[in-house]
């Protein structure tokens, strides 16, 4: 029997990001999936620690580990969680070339330009040089969400999952009004109900660790 998969995160984070920390990707992933796996904690103290960094050399969270095998970055995660099921990737050629293009399209396209914006955004500038980009890249992605319900091979894949969670930052989720085919597909995304479990556990495990440092 082969051991679960684990899926490392840190054991606390503050309030602001909870719910948001990207180990939620593959909790997702496995819980579409049908895939068993384990959550393991790094110390938030120790997140630039050597144990950690040989893991992930960026100090950042998740990480993965498959028997010997142990990933970092949330994308790559995600291929590899992708190639264990057909749930998240198809099997034929042209729908797994179609699922790996939007996944690179989700991260090289919308993140790069959506964490940003919104970075810049916290500190409340008269105007936000990067909005007329993102209002391109938005409006580009609306369109082609007009005329279909999922980004590859006419279903859910794991396309659709790193894009929703990339979507659904609350200031851009907001912004999302002048672009209906968006917001709609990122409700329908988001209404799953592996998503909502995996986003529930990671707020659980971050509560049990206010708990615990509480004792």
């Amino acid at each position: 029997m082969t051991d679960p998969l684990t899926i490392w995160t840190y054991d606390w984070v503050p309030q602001g990001p909870r719910g948001h920390v990207r180990d939620l990707r593959l909790r997702w992933a496995c819980e579409e999936a049908g895939l068993p796996y384990s959550v393991a904690s790094i110390r938030f103290e120790d997140r630039t620690g050597p144990d950690h960094l040989a893991r992930q050399p960026f100090a950042q969270v998740p990480a993965l580990q498959d028997g010997e095998i142990r990933l970092f970055e949330s994308g790559a995660c995600l291929l590899h969680l992708a190639e264990k099921s057909e749930t998240l990737m198809p099997r034929d050629a042209k729908g797994r070339a179609e699922t790996l293009e939007w996944v690179i399209a989700g991260l090289n396209s919308i993140e790069m330009v959506t964490v940003p914006w919104w970075f810049i955004g916290l500190s409340s500038p008269s105007e936000n040089p990067l909005e007329g980009w993102l209002a391109s890249r938005l409006s580009r992605l609306d369109a082609v969400l007009a005329s279909r319900d999922w980004l590859a091979a006419g279903r859910f894949t794991v396309a659709d999952l790193l894009m929703a969670d990339i979507l659904r930052v609350k200031k851009l989720r907001a912004a999302l009004g002048p672009y209906p085919a968006l917001a709609a597909y990122t409700e329908r995304t988001l209404a799953r109900p592996a998503f909502r479990k995996a986003h529930q556990d990671q707020l659980d495990h971050f509560a049990a660790a206010d708990a615990a440092r509480a004792n």
